[in-house]
């Protein structure tokens, strides 16, 4: 197998379900609209984290840690994730959030407490500062005697989880007799879209993929997924099947006031995928990567004679603390 050679612990329910959306679909003009649904995990309530997280947690238990470091805002989903990874293999672990101590638990900071994360709160800095705080407590727990790892330092060893994503979802479609030709996926870090994009140049480009950012301009974005892009060739020591620029379109005109700073369609569409298929989103990183899957469709970008996929990368308990979003009008 191509990624056997790296350490890797199982976290994640694979495959994970391809399923049609005929009632969202006919909402959005569209008869062939298929979500993969990588919210459907069964460890610390699932999300497109635990792929990434199967490899850096190899990693670490190879390297003997007993300390696992993950940084995040407070709607982190690496965050949940990491806490639930860390409760599962018996490791401590310690969460670094750049934001000031809130008063009331709730949210993915609330399952995080519940699994046993200690989080330090660093104040609002940026992530540039708060990467210089979890190398300094790398230290300080390693003159300690600890042997900590921190999640994220290795970025492309932790994009084969997506890499393997696009591998899955192409046998997947074709089992099902789908031929899928464009797949929407959201894109932030960068991590995720980098792993998904270079598993399908592998695969020599069967689908096109549309990358919706929910963070940075398109120029940052793309720069972040071009990296990423070669250091995954460099790791793996093969080139792929087609560029960067042949498998994937970013789409910044989605992103709207900023991260986490939801659009009036976005939170539309959290009610409309709900009501229609009963598939929860958030407003984070799903809702606007849904919503910019249906304008797209709308504005013939991708036309409604081409099946569609859209990845669900889960996040549905940050939802719980967006609830003033969706309080019911008199």
């Amino acid at each position: 197998m191509l990624f056997s050679r790296f350490p890797r612990v199982q976290l994640a329910t694979l495959p994970t379900p391809l399923q049609h959306l005929p009632r969202y679909g006919a909402l959005a003009n569209h008869p062939e609209v298929y979500i993969k649904r990588d919210d459907f995990m069964a460890l610390g309530m699932g999300g497109n984290k635990l792929r990434h997280l199967e490899f850096w947690l190899g990693a670490a238990l190879q390297q003997g840690a007993d300390v696992i470091i993950a940084c995040g805002r407070p709607e982190s989903n690496q965050c949940r994730l990491t806490a639930a990874a860390a409760a599962k293999l018996g490791l401590k672990c310690i969460l670094l959030h750049n934001t000031e101590k809130p008063d009331f638990l709730q949210g993915n900071i609330l399952l995080s407490h519940l699994m046993g994360a200690q989080s330090i709160y660093l104040g609002e800095i940026d992530e540039d500062a708060r990467q210089e705080q979890a190398l300094a407590l790398m230290e300080s727990l390693k003159s300690e005697g600890h042997n900590p790892y921190l999640i994220g330092s290795d970025v492309p060893l932790g994009c084969l989880g997506y890499a393997n994503a696009a591998l899955e979802l192409h046998q997947q479609a074709l089992a099902q007799n789908v031929d899928l030709r464009h797949v929407v996926i959201v894109g932030a870090m960068g991590g995720t879209a980098a792993g998904f994009l270079f598993g399908t140049a592998l695969l020599g480009h069967p689908f096109h993929v549309h990358v919706i950012s929910v963070e940075y301009p398109k120029e940052r974005l793309w720069s972040i997924l071009e990296r990423n892009f070669n250091n995954i060739s460099h790791l793996l020591e093969l080139t792929p099947n087609a560029t960067l620029a042949e498998v994937a379109t970013i789409h910044e005109e989605y992103l709207g006031p900023g991260y986490a700073q939801p659009t009036p369609e976005a939170i539309q569409t959290v009610r409309d995928l709900a009501q229609t298929e009963g598939i929860l989103l958030e407003n984070v990183y799903t809702s606007k990567t849904v919503w910019g899957m249906r304008d797209l469709v709308a504005r013939g970008i991708i036309p409604a004679t081409e099946p569609v996929c859209v990845i669900h990368t889960g996040g549905g308990p940050a939802l719980f603390a967006q609830a003033e979003l969706y309080q019911p009008r008199e």
